[in-house]
């Protein structure tokens, strides 16, 4: 039985069989404020390429009332498995469906929300990867592209948003209708609507004769906190770039940008009216990193109306291409258009989405970028670091190989040549090829089809007068973790070397060469006879993916001097190299966080300080001896309350190491200096004790016994909104008792009522790291309902729990033991055996880290 499942041979053979013109859907959401279910019509018309063939549409919902095929009544009872059954083709076909379908509260389908502060109803859809199917019948593949017009029925007073231009709507009493036109040919996961009585702001972008009108929509309890004119500068600066390197129009009728609650992603890409997580609506201050992942966020959904919308993948192995395309394009967008508040952004990239390409890679689960795709379940667990990431940092070094010149010409062959179909991989790497006069073939094998990560070391030899002898770049290729499939291989890579002076305590680049790496050893004659520098940086600029590694003499001088990089990438660079190095139990955690303590000080990049703020946890937490670690938090939290009362009042620094200092304070003077910054008889010069700063005090104090069930409730009451709901549910299950636990394992395990942020919200308060002890009994309690959950919880509910609560802070041989016995025993869905093995590799990753880091504590 398919259950909710489609496989990659079942979509295949239907689009074989299928062209789909065009889709009508009416859609009654007149009693959304009572929640429940709501009434879908879908009429759609399509041809057959053999009549008298069967097939079937997609369909997720309590009920079908009605299904006529062709004039023919076809019986309702039919429906079955998400699947209603279409027998008897004819050459041109017209299918009706009612359906009763269902609201949901887990960010998939239809989520519809109740804002606490003002009572009303906020209702949007979430389609990727199988569900508009939630919404209306439909074939559920995204090469089967159609023309969509939705007609919904809703109450008087609200905003109904949609692809097409909303229309006005019609009608009188106590509901309207609005009848919009009909999109270009799509995908169904890219159709979209959002309803309720949002607020918007709006403008145009205007380029000679063309006009696209913008809007910016979010609650109106939000409305305070939209900075619309910064939202629309980014988005301005994208439409321009891109208008320019694609060589494209915008291929659509009009632009929003949508703030929506309990937003499962980050963002995502509708034709026309993409959807973002309103947490991007910042309540309170934030670091200047924040605001350049929102524009990067904004860019990313940008790209993809050309790279995914006007051309989509024709089936979902080439997901990563949609992806990694904009994560390459909200990057270098952000580093090379004109007036870019963020042009360091490629620091941004290599200090985070390396970060985690490298961590995915490293997995059980790792595989190549090009991935094998069976069915659907296979998709929903692959939106992953290698799917973004990986695949973003291969297409730098693609543009890096060819040039940008000739990559952004194919790009524009590929637009031109396939503006509203749909293409795999082998169409674009053609267009690149002609534009750039390069055989990709090879490149690709190495590239997209195998997995794993290679190693990067310099090979000097210096003569008696310190000049450089020999310079070579070795290139290794570490065996595959256990239970991944392939072999690990050497590729090519398209590197700069950089080559780095002591001048007045800063390490100037003095020299960069650039050269093609390839094979176990390749030679570097340009640099023989040089005079030896004090740093040699392998893959300087960042061009190729692959762990680096830096001989003993430059691993000095980094220690001693890593701020004194006058530059930010190679900074970020090399704290990546060491926080990879502490990973890979190279780096001891104690000697991690020695480094940390002596550069972070000199670190001036943001973003690069609160990464490396949240690796030094982490490596504490995890890869630290337990012996030691208290002794090593304690310094760490000593250093945060220092660096908080030296930054400057009121920089982004202050901020992050306020926030820094509540995740790990411990001692009765740093507890006690939270307790006053919270009730405002301490002050900080310049450090605004906001709406949000205070939760993240409340939570360390809840954590630590000092904030009782009556202290988050007079907090709530200050802050009684949707995000003040979440965060006291965090401080909730934050708290250490074993009731406390005992109520917030019970919310999510053994109870569905939560939602999807809520839910979120008490897994974030379970797991404390200075509690180990509390939840340890709840290991033999994860192992047996993880299964349960994830054959009666929705995807999106049963992957954040499945992740969520595995015990990860019980590093121990027992957890190793008892996870392997699970495995064994359980005969988990692939998807969900991935989850849980994914679990397990941090585990065995903390012990080995742990054993360096004991032997280290010994020398």
């Amino acid at each position: 039985m398919p259950g909710t499942n489609l496989t990659r041979e079942e979509a295949r053979t239907r689009a074989d069989l299928l062209h789909v013109d065009a889709y009508d859907i009416e859609l009654d959401l007149s009693s959304a404020r009572e929640g429940g279910t709501f009434r879908s019509t879908t009429v759609v018309r399509f041809s057959a390429t053999t009549p008298g063939a069967d097939t079937f549409i997609d369909l997720v919902a309590p009920g079908v009332e009605e299904i006529t095929l062709n004039g023919a009544q076809l019986d309702p009872a039919s429906f079955a498995d998400s699947r209603i059954p279409l027998p008897d083709l004819a050459a041109e076909n017209e299918l009706r469906v009612v359906a009763t379908c269902a609201y949901t509260n887990t960010g998939e389908g239809l989520h519809r929300f109740v804002d606490p502060v003002d009572g009303e109803t906020y209702l949007y859809t979430q389609f990727e990867v199988p569900d508009a199917r939630r919404v209306f019948a439909n074939f559920e593949q995204p090469d089967l592209k159609a023309a969509f017009t939705f007609t919904v029925t809703a109450p008087a007073g609200w905003v109904v948003v949609s692809n097409s231009p909303t229309p006005t709507p019609a009608g009188d009493g106590d509901t309207r209708v609005w009848s919009f036109e009909p999109t270009g040919r799509i995908s169904s996961y890219i159709t979209a609507l959002i309803a309720g009585p949002y607020v918007g702001v709006f403008d145009s972008y205007e380029n000679g004769d063309q006009k696209v009108p913008l809007g910016v929509y979010c609650r109106p309890s939000l409305r305070e906190f939209l900075d619309a004119d910064a939202i629309f500068a980014v988005t301005r600066q994208g439409f321009d770039y891109f208008q320019e390197k694609f060589d494209f129009p915008y291929p659509f009728a009009k632009y929003d940008q949508l703030f929506v609650p309990e937003f499962n992603a980050g963002a995502m890409e509708n034709a026309g009216a993409v959807t973002f997580r309103d947490q991007y609506v910042f309540r309170s201050k934030v670091t200047d990193a924040a605001y350049e992942a929102r524009a990067a966020t904004i860019l990313h959904e940008l790209a993809h109306m050309w790279f995914g919308n006007l051309v989509t993948m024709e089936w979902w192995n080439d997901l990563w291409l949609n992806e990694s395309f904009a994560t390459y394009a909200e990057a270098v967008c952000q580093a090379e258009a004109p007036g870019s508040q963020w042009p360091h952004s490629w620091t941004t990239f290599a200090n985070q989405m390396k970060t985690w390409a490298y961590r995915q890679d490293q997995l059980p689960s790792t595989h190549p970028i090009m991935a094998d795709i069976n069915d659907l379940e296979d998709v929903q667990v692959n939106f992953d670091g290698i799917t973004y990431a990986k695949g973003a940092s291969v297409l730098k070094q693609l543009v890096a190989y060819v040039g940008q010149d000739a990559f952004f010409q194919g790009v524009q062959a590929y637009f031109k040549r396939h503006a509203w179909g749909n293409t795999r991989l082998p169409d674009l790497l053609g267009a690149l090829e002609e534009a750039s006069g390069r055989d990709l073939r090879t490149w690709s094998a190495a590239w997209l089809e195998t997995a794993g990560i290679n190693v990067l070391r310099p090979s000097i030899t210096l003569n008696t007068d310190g000049e450089i002898e020999s310079f070579a770049v070795l290139q290794e290729a570490p065996a595959l973790p256990a239970g991944a499939k392939g072999e690990a291989v050497l590729r090519p890579h398209r590197i700069a070397i950089g080559l780095y002076e002591l001048a007045d305590g800063a390490l100037v680049r003095t020299d960069r060469v650039e050269l093609d790496v390839d094979g176990p050893r390749t030679e570097v004659p340009e640099l023989v006879g040089r005079h030896r520098p004090a740093v040699v940086l392998l893959n300087d600029d960042d061009l190729s993916y692959a762990k680096i590694r830096l001989d003993e003499d430059s691993l000095a001088v980094v220690t001693e001097h890593l701020g004194g990089f006058t530059d930010s990438l190679p900074r970020a660079l090399c704290w990546a190299s060491a926080w990879d190095m502490t990973r890979d139990g190279e780096l001891a955690a104690r000697d991690y966080l020695a480094l940390a303590l002596s550069g972070i000080g000199r670190e001036s990049d943001i973003g690069v300080v609160q990464s490396v703020q949240r690796q030094v946890k982490l490596a504490l937490d995890a890869y630290a001896d337990p012996q030691w670690r208290e002794e090593g938090t304690a310094r760490w939290a000593a250093a945060a309350e220092e660096h908080l009362r030296a930054a400057e009042p009121g920089s982004d620094h202050q901020l992050a190491w306020a926030r820094t200092l509540a995740s790990v304070a411990r001692t009765e003077g740093q507890l006690a200096l939270l307790t006053g910054l919270l009730d405002g008889t301490v002050e900080i010069k310049g450090l605004a004790v906001d709406t949000e700063l205070r939760w993240t005090l409340l939570t360390r104090l809840a954590a630590t016994g000092l904030a009782d069930e009556a202290r988050i409730a007079e907090e709530l009451e200050r802050d009684n909104t949707a995000a003040g709901q979440e965060h006291a549910a965090t401080c909730r299950a934050a708290r250490p008792t074993a009731e406390a636990k005992a109520e917030a394992w019970a919310a999510v395990v053994e109870s569905d009522t939560l939602t999807n942020y809520v839910q979120e919200a008490v897994i974030a308060g379970f797991h404390q790291a200075d509690q180990r002890e509390l939840v340890a009994p709840y290991a033999a309690k994860y192992f047996a309902a993880v299964k349960e959950v994830w054959e009666t919880r929705s995807h999106e509910i049963s992957q954040r729990i499945i992740g969520g609560l595995y015990p990860a802070l019980q590093v121990t041989q027992d957890t190793l033991d008892a996870t392997d016995a699970w495995l064994a025993s359980a005969e988990p869905a692939p998807a969900l055996r991935r989850q849980v093995v994914e679990a397990r590799a941090g585990i065995e990753r903390a012990l080995k880290a742990q054993a360096v880091d004991t032997a280290a504590g010994g020398r």
